[in-house]
């Protein structure tokens, strides 16, 4: 019987939000266990990860969050009676106090796939990231013919046979683009989970110019 959750989380000098989100999450979350890939961190990210009790796997060079994602991925499909995996981010931004309410839609068996969907606005959310995401979603919504309400919320809840058909081949942030359009494209359904919307002053490792680029160049690439 396949029910087993795991929670996937890439990190890259996150040391310092790290070790209050696995807390967090070891906190009655009923996740199973915890992969953290370190992708090449230069800081005690690894160590920190260990020290939570969570499974450390690590790049010895910083290839980016798809590349996180993917080895992360494949390490989770080794065990046969995973179901599910839960994909978030380290720096705090995903609260896993939702995880819940993924779980809950879970229940109801109308989706493959369930994404967080973060309100936009009067949250906080800065204004770029905010025009960013509405325009990328509409633009994903009209290449995969169906509704996007928040496309690059990376806090997600993935079921087995979605993985182990849909294969991630970018290694930076449009890998969780290329995800939903593949998937939508072999006929998972997609669903959608109100999450808190929640934004830190923490460096991002976006470079925005490159990320718009990869992100239209994984828009328009066939599958």
């Amino acid at each position: 019987m396949r029910d087993t959750c795991y929670v996937i989380i890439p990190a890259f000098n996150a040391e310092r939000t790290l070790s209050p989100l696995l807390k967090s999450l070891s906190t009655g979350s009923g996740v199973c266990e915890v992969i953290v890939v370190d992708d090449g961190s230069r800081d005690g990210t690894a160590d920190v990860a260990a020290a939570q009790g969570a499974r450390v796997v690590r790049h010895g060079q910083n290839r980016g969050k798809g590349a996180a994602l993917a080895t992360g991925i494949t390490e989770a499909l080794k065990d046969r009676t995973m179901g599910w995996v839960v994909t978030m981010d380290a720096d705090l931004q995903h609260d896993p106090g939702d995880l819940p309410r993924f779980f809950e839609a879970q229940l109801k068996g109308n989706a493959e796939i369930f994404v967080g969907w973060r309100r936009r606005m009067n949250t906080g959310m800065p204004l770029a990231r905010m025009l960013s995401n509405t325009i990328t979603s509409f633009l994903v919504s009209a290449r995969t013919g169906c509704e996007m309400a928040d496309s690059q919320c990376g806090y997600r809840l993935i079921a087995r046979e979605v993985l182990e058909r849909v294969s991630i081949e970018s290694e930076g942030y449009e890998a969780e683009t290329e995800l939903l359009i593949k998937a939508a494209r072999l006929g998972f359904r997609i669903a959608w989970v109100p999450i808190r919307t929640v934004y830190r002053e923490e460096p991002s490792s976006m470079t925005h110019w490159t990320t718009t680029k990869r992100f239209v160049q994984t828009l328009m690439r066939e599958y």
